[in-house]
């Protein structure tokens, strides 16, 4: 089997299991009784299209009539505003817990702490901080994203090889360019593995966050539409959220290709 079978042969099979997926939900939703709790594929289509297209009357019969865009914007500025913080502080910081055998002592314990409290348990402090703003979301996103970023930007710089330290260090390196110019590079890896991470944890966050702390953004149609019934609608916005989520990871990936661009001479 030459290369280019191999392709059409691994792009069958990721078409296969989706349609298999839809034959089985259209079976499901087409049973009596089911329509209320699971509509058919179709019927969600049609209100995805309602959702992103339609033209609201302002009889207020259907409130979600072309919000869709809207609400996509609401909750894609929080996530990139969140994830960018939480980039920007955590990544340097576990350079430095990575490298430094006094930092870990102090500060690592304290991030492993942490870490388990899942986001959900964040909620109430955050809206006793910042009440119903985007503020009380973008904290919850940093969190979600920071501890993912900060330990695999741990453990990249601790496992570079020192081989290449004593090198550096035997041409004169300075610390800060050690930092700089090894270790940063050395751990680049899995800090793009962290990146990855923290930024499907940042797109959980933002849809937790606007359930309760904002009245915006696809979190709150979720949980909206589910309270009046929409079950179409709930359905559309799991899928709006898995889409947003896919495109976001493959931005970061592309980027890691071209930044870790000796990666992939090295897999050839």
């Amino acid at each position: 089997m030459n290369k280019g079978d191999v392709v059409k042969h691994r792009s069958l099979l990721s078409v296969l299991v989706p349609l298999a997926l839809l034959a089985v939900w259209q079976m499901v939703g087409s049973q009596p009784g089911m329509q209320a709790m699971l509509p058919t594929p179709w019927r969600v289509v049609v209100a995805w299209n309602d959702w992103m297209f339609g033209q609201s009357t302002g009889m207020g019969l259907n409130p979600y009539l072309g919000t869709w865009w809207a609400n996509v914007e609401y909750s894609g500025t929080r996530v990139i505003a969140g994830f960018t913080l939480s980039m920007v502080i955590a990544i340097p910081l576990g350079l430095l817990i990575g490298w430094s055998r006094r930092l870990s002592v102090l500060i690592d314990p304290m991030i492993q702490m942490f870490r388990p409290i899942p986001i959900t348990a964040w909620l109430p402090f955050s809206i006793a901080a910042f009440g119903i703003t985007n503020m009380g979301s973008i904290s919850l996103i940093f969190l979600g994203g920071f501890f993912a970023i900060v330990v695999n930007a741990t453990q990249g710089a601790r496992d570079v090889d020192r081989n290449l330290v004593r090198a550096a260090l035997m041409m004169g390196a300075s610390r800060a360019q050690l930092l700089y110019r090894v270790v940063l590079p050395a751990a680049m890896p899995s800090i793009f593995t962290g990146l990855r991470i923290g930024l499907g944890i940042s797109w959980t966050a933002v849809i937790v966050s606007e359930m309760v702390a904002v009245k915006s953004g696809l979190g709150y149609v979720l949980w909206d539409a589910y309270y009046v019934g929409r079950m179409d609608i709930v359905l559309a916005d799991m899928v709006s959220i898995g889409a947003m989520g896919y495109i976001s990871d493959r931005i970061i990936v592309f980027i890691e290709r071209k930044i870790l661009v000796w990666r992939i001479l090295q897999s050839h």
